[in-house]
């Protein structure tokens, strides 16, 4: 653990001040040898008003709530205008159905509201967490490419010393060569 440590720490050496804060949570999660969307996770325990506002937006904005409410609608008009012949509890114009229905809509409304601001906060976190992971991709293809650079240097120095010493040989070679054709 203590050679993957220095790797990590010489891979993230910089000179730019500015990544310092990000190189330390970078190595702080290759160390503990974490993903850091895993590390950035904010595990929110949802309370009881969160998890029943996230329920009714859910079912409010779902399929069954309009089915499930127009049968409602039709069977309260049909019972109070066929069965009850419009003597009903509540005959037309259905004056207790709009209150019921108001009330129903009054309550959702900011029902509703409080669950897309939750959802508009996690979408916040979320676009957090993906910032972190580019840039921790990002310093890694830097890393590659500072690796790739120090790989092609070192090769080309390599290269330019094999090159040398055979300068070098053809050199001695053709001193001997001409020493030997000059006899």
């Amino acid at each position: 653990m203590m050679n993957k440590k220095i790797n990590y720490r010489s891979i993230l050496e910089t000179s730019d001040g500015n990544l310092t804060k990000l190189h330390n949570i970078v190595l702080k999660a290759l160390e503990e040898e974490e993903l850091i969307s895993e590390k950035l996770k904010n595990n929110q325990d949802l309370s009881l008003g969160e998890k029943m506002a996230d329920g009714v937006a859910s079912f409010g904005g779902s399929w069954r709530f309009i089915i499930l409410f127009s049968v409602i609608i039709f069977v309260w008009i049909a019972i109070n205008t066929f069965w009850f012949h419009n003597r009903g509890f509540d005959p037309y114009p259905f004056i207790l159905l709009n209150l019921m229905l108001s009330c129903i809509a009054a309550l959702q409304a900011p029902i509703i509201m409080m669950s897309q601001n939750r959802k508009e906060e996690r979408d916040r976190l979320r676009a957090e967490q993906d910032y972190m992971v580019n840039l921790k991709a990002e310093i890694e293809i830097r890393t590659l490419h500072d690796k790739i650079d120090l790989l092609i240097t070192e090769q080309m120095k390599n290269l330019f010393d094999i090159q040398k010493v055979q300068m070098e040989s053809m050199d001695k070679l053709s001193k001997t060569l001409h020493e030997h054709l000059k006899k």
